[in-house]
């Protein structure tokens, strides 16, 4: 296996993704990418492993034939064989050997024969692009598009209902949420399609016809109350209430992990509590939340002690870190519009010690988001570009937490109160 190889796979998927420096992905970034592979190739790459291949994790070891032959796959070609030969052709086309120190030649080069064959496709396929009818314009008021989940429980069957009969071509899809590598080609003289959702969460359903956004609309999966869950592919493992609600405070002790046969090392499993679509939407312009937590769970390849709290919107997330203090520098805010990451911006404010109970809260103040630790402002946000309601939230950790006397109020009213 060559390096450079592998280097420009990965470099490919990067540009695909479109998530910025791989060095600033965080750990949920390569837990959703290893999704993103699972639904386009049927296969999954653990978390684990996308670390340990994006170099996250020191790991002497070459990644194994059944690893390259996916990730090749994921960026659109058969296999890693497959890969490597077309690779190693593109090299060839846009990195041409030098010419040799000797007398000039006036017989062109083989290279240059191989430049101008590709340079002659090139020229007819732009030849036809421009030579082709023009699609004919689409009229996205023509089209309807809606859904609805079959029960408050997860997994969570969804069925959407669409009508995409006047498509002037075959190409119709469903895409399920933002990620558009989730979609399914749907037959545009039927209605009706299902997809089982196995998280919960707020998803942006889209009708897409010709790679065109006709319609779309925002999806709810809600909870039965409070949902904790261990991530795990290709389906999370659910946990019964008894195992994680106690009557002053929302945890998941090691011993919980292990019965269910998850190894904490070398990396812990990722942990999250959900409460979705149970209380009355919050404006966003006008909410305030508070919450203790903790991670006591320091060993291992998890010794930052990282906590995501999400605060789901019908846009999309607030998403408000804690870490360990020498950490900070690998954690990131979202306003629901914008990342502030770490690496860039001053987070230290969210580092402390998390093994003891911190209270984490973020409130708006007009056209900005405050955050707070231990009621002592540490960052702002400009607010996002839109208005939206808060209907949701989920604290997500890696490997074990603890979480109580969550508030969220619209104003000086409260809405949602728990432990």
């Amino acid at each position: 296996m060559s390096h450079s190889d592998l280097k420009q796979l990965l470099l490919i998927i990067e540009r695909q993704l479109d998530w910025g420096n791989p060095s600033e992905w965080q750990s949920r970034d390569f837990e959703i990418l290893n999704e993103l592979i699972l639904e386009k190739t049927k296969v999954s790459l653990s978390a684990s492993t996308l670390r340990r291949i994006w170099g996250r994790v020191e790991y002497n070891h070459l990644p194994s034939g059944t690893t390259l032959d996916t990730l090749s796959r994921f960026a659109g070609f058969d296999n890693w064989r497959a890969f490597t030969k077309r690779n190693g052709s593109t090299l060839l086309i846009a990195e041409p050997p030098a010419a040799p120190v000797a007398k000039p030649s006036s017989a062109p080069r083989p290279w240059f024969k191989v430049v101008l064959f590709v340079a002659a496709v090139v020229i007819s396929g732009m030849a036809g692009i421009f030579m082709k009818k023009a699609d004919p314009p689409i009229n996205k008021d023509k089209f309807t598009f809606y859904s609805h989940p079959v029960t408050r429980s997860i997994p969570n069957s969804v069925i959407f209902t669409y009508d995409a009969r006047v498509s002037p071509t075959d190409s119709v899809f469903i895409q399920q949420s933002w990620d558009p590598q989730a979609r399914s080609k749907v037959d545009k003289d039927k209605h009706q399609f299902t997809s089982i959702y196995f998280r919960p969460g707020v998803y942006h359903a889209k009708l897409v016809v010709n790679n065109q956004i006709v319609k779309e609309h925002r999806l709810i999966i809600p909870t039965d109350g409070w949902l904790a869950l261990i991530g795990h592919e290709p389906v999370p493992v659910y946990l019964d209430k008894k195992e994680f609600m106690y009557p002053d405070r929302l945890q998941v002790a090691v011993p919980v992990i292990t019965q269910k046969n998850i190894p904490l090392d070398p990396v812990a499993p990722y942990v999250e509590f959900f409460n979705i679509g149970n209380f009355k939407p919050v404006s966003l312009q006008n909410f305030s939340f508070s919450t203790l937590i903790k991670d006591d769970f320091e060993h291992g390849s998890s010794p930052c002690q990282a906590i995501n709290v999400y605060l789901f919107t019908d846009g999309y997330p607030i998403i408000i870190p804690m870490s360990k203090k020498g950490c900070v520098s690998d954690i990131s805010v979202l306003n629901g519009y914008d990342f502030s990451r770490g690496k860039t911006n001053d987070l230290s404010g969210f580092g402390a010690d998390m093994s003891q109970w911190q209270k984490l809260g973020c409130k708006a103040n007009g056209n900005k988001i405050e955050y707070y630790v231990n009621d002592k402002l540490v960052f702002t946000t400009p607010m996002p570009p839109y208005k939206a309601n808060i209907v949701g939230m989920s604290f997500g950790f890696q490997g074990t937490g603890a979480v109580k006397e969550v508030r969220l109020k619209d104003g000086a009213q409260t809405t949602f109160q728990a432990f």
